[in-house]
């Protein structure tokens, strides 16, 4: 009973200071956002400069292949996080990442271009690319973890919504330093140095941020399991090695989060990508398109999680899911026809930006609440970052590809298309608990010794 009311206690500590553990979390996971969309806001850019001009849509796809590189090795720093987070703790192990996604991006504003090194330039690339990787993979699992073991049962969708602002908010900033940057030094000043200062920006946001989350500590529920001897010593193998887990897994990775990144990433990176180079509309004004509609969007990422503490965490994905399978081809045909008209076409990338408030908002919860608190950290992230990293991030790489392919400017959605489709069909079939009844306090209070 004394070990019951303890955690109890510490649990209504925690909730105490609930907003500065939002804040703080949520900032420093913005800013591996920022530095993680950097290399996607320059991607145009970039195939000019760290590869060869002689084929420019030859640059281009590798250039987006770079990008890939990133998502790719989410997974991995997925593992290695995320035991990290089970063994020794939430806010240790997103320290950590922060610390290498800032060393990584700092590094990219010094490297040299291809005019310099030749091909050594993209292979370093390739190089801080796969950093930037393996610690996102680290990062939003510990942060939506970290707010979930602080929030209250009931208004878990709400308060980790907030959280998921900040990859699309993230990609706002990376657009709004390159765009202030690329204006005030001129084109040819931004191309031929000024491309680096976002980047050795990094540097400056990153030291804020840590010393923010030094104030942190440990989630009540994960300090819990360790005081009582609960925590688990082999995290990757509990979470691999039971058949319920492993299924799990593919549930949450097949049924939300791969349909979930290839909404998030069509209705961001995509819909930059086809303005700047299917409707030829110049970087500035396609850049401004996306922020608008990105902000306009944005408070309705915390509409969509509270409305999941309500009806349901799989019913407001599968929604989004099922808005953007009968939408995307019919919106973007309406963007090829407004190609000319900036308004009109902030309209329909902030109707894409909905859904991706849709199916992002609820997702943090969903996934936390899935698996058990000892292996949480492991268990979540693997098909976070294997379902929204690999499936999800490839999306701009493999949709540009079938648009080369076939000529035709639509068929890059058919990707998206066909994984929004699985996800839905997967949802429906598997998911049937409400999961945003799950009480993930009673999980420890209840397993406490007499």
């Amino acid at each position: 009973m004394a070990a019951s009311t303890a955690v109890r206690a510490s649990g209504l500590a925690a909730r105490s200071s609930l907003p500065f553990v939002i804040a703080a979390s949520s900032a420093g996971t913005l800013i591996e956002w920022y530095d993680f969309y950097l290399y996607g806001s320059l991607a145009v850019f970039f195939s000019t400069e760290f590869f060869p001009k002689e084929n420019p849509t030859a640059a281009l796809l590798a250039s987006l292949g770079v990008f890939g590189t990133g998502f790719v090795a989410r997974p991995f720093g997925a593992v290695l996080f995320g035991r990290l987070g089970d063994l020794i703790g939430r806010k240790f192990t997103f320290l950590i990442t922060l610390i290498m996604m800032g060393l990584a991006t700092t590094l990219v504003g010094v490297l040299p271009t291809y005019g310099a090194i030749g091909m050594l330039a993209p292979l370093l690339l390739v190089v801080l690319r796969l950093l930037q990787g393996l610690a996102v993979g680290g990062e939003w699992g510990g942060a939506a973890i970290y707010i979930a073991e602080h929030s209250p049962d009931g208004k878990r969708g709400f308060f980790t919504s907030w959280l998921a602002t900040t990859a699309s908010l993230g990609l706002v900033l990376s657009l709004l330093i390159i765009l202030t940057f690329r204006i005030k030094l001129g084109e040819n000043a931004f191309r031929a140095y000024g491309w680096r200062f976002p980047f050795l920006l990094s540097a400056v946001l990153v030291v804020l941020s840590i010393y923010i989350r030094l104030k942190l500590r440990e989630s009540p529920i994960f300090q819990s399991l360790k005081d009582t001897g609960r925590s688990s010593a082999r995290p990757v193998a509990e979470t691999l090695g039971s058949s319920k887990n492993r299924e799990l897994i593919l549930i949450a990775m097949f049924g939300t989060v791969v349909p979930n990144g290839a909404i998030w990433y069509t209705g961001q990176f995509y819909a930059l990508f086809f303005m700047e180079t299917i409707l030829k509309v110049n970087y500035v004004t396609a850049s401004w398109i996306l922020i608008g509609a990105i902000v306009l969007a944005s408070p309705l990422f915390v509409l969509f999680g509270s409305l999941s503490d309500h009806i349901g965490r799989r019913n407001v994905m599968v929604a989004g899911f099922a808005l953007g399978v009968a939408t995307l081809i019919p919106v973007y045909k309406m963007m090829q026809a407004n190609a000319g008209a900036p308004l009109v076409l902030t309209l329909l990338v902030f109707y894409q930006m909905v859904l991706v408030t849709m199916v992002y908002a609820p997702l943090g919860a969903f996934l936390v609440e899935l698996f058990p608190a000892r292996i949480r950290y492991t268990s979540l992230s693997l098909p976070y970052h294997f379902g929204n990293g690999v499936f999800g991030g490839l999306v701009p790489l493999i949709s540009s590809s079938l648009v080369v392919a076939t000529g035709n400017h639509f068929a890059g959605l058919l990707y998206p298309i066909l994984l929004a489709t699985v996800g839905i069909l997967v949802s429906l079939i598997y998911i049937k608990a409400p999961t945003h009844e799950v009480k993930i306090w009673d999980e420890v209070v209840s397993e406490q010794p007499a």
